[in-house]
């Protein structure tokens, strides 16, 4: 039997950032994206301040529609193509996956500091699940090498019905 360790959906990774002057930690996802704007010649700014503040503390995949209604809790001024633009920038600098779930919205979510892992769909509701496995993990890997195939990177999606959206889970399920 195979056992996998559940996830809980979206736990925001850790962000040391900086304290009462200090600075941000050189790795925190502050000072990753202040490195990244340097390289690309653009400035901090308070909005992508409280982009990724907003970001970061998600507990699930976001869309831009979705940031950008966590984000304007705080800052109703900041526009969604800010909030597009913002996230490009954490993606490309690599503090932000994204990700198509077939489901039409491209979402986000954290990558620093968090291990690899894979998701479940559910097919009806819409939920996400994540979850680890080193036996599939292996199995990939080993997979790979008798094909003579180096992975640079992988995503598993699993779709289906989560165990309340299952026919006889209370009359929550979908035709």
């Amino acid at each position: 039997m195979v056992h996998s360790k559940p996830r809980k959906q979206g736990a925001a990774p850790s962000t040391p950032g900086s304290a009462s002057g200090s600075g941000p930690s050189p790795h925190s996802a502050e000072a990753v994206l202040l490195a990244h704007l340097s390289r690309r010649g653009l400035r901090r700014s308070g909005t992508r301040d409280a982009i990724l503040q907003a970001f970061l503390g998600a507990r699930d995949h976001l869309s831009i529609e979705d940031l950008t209604v966590r984000v304007r809790r705080q800052a109703p001024g900041i526009g969604q193509a800010t909030v597009y633009r913002t996230l490009k920038l954490l993606v490309e600098c690599g503090l932000a996956a994204s990700r198509q779930f077939g489901d039409g919205p491209t979402r986000y979510e954290p990558v620093l500091e968090r291990q690899h892992h894979d998701h479940l769909i559910c097919t009806s509701c819409g939920g996400i699940a994540e979850f680890e496995n080193s036996q599939i993990e292996e199995l990939q890997l080993e997979v790979a090498r008798e094909h003579g195939f180096t992975v640079e990177s992988h995503r598993l999606e699993l779709y289906g019905r989560c165990a309340a959206c299952q026919p006889g889970a209370g009359g929550r399920a979908r035709a």
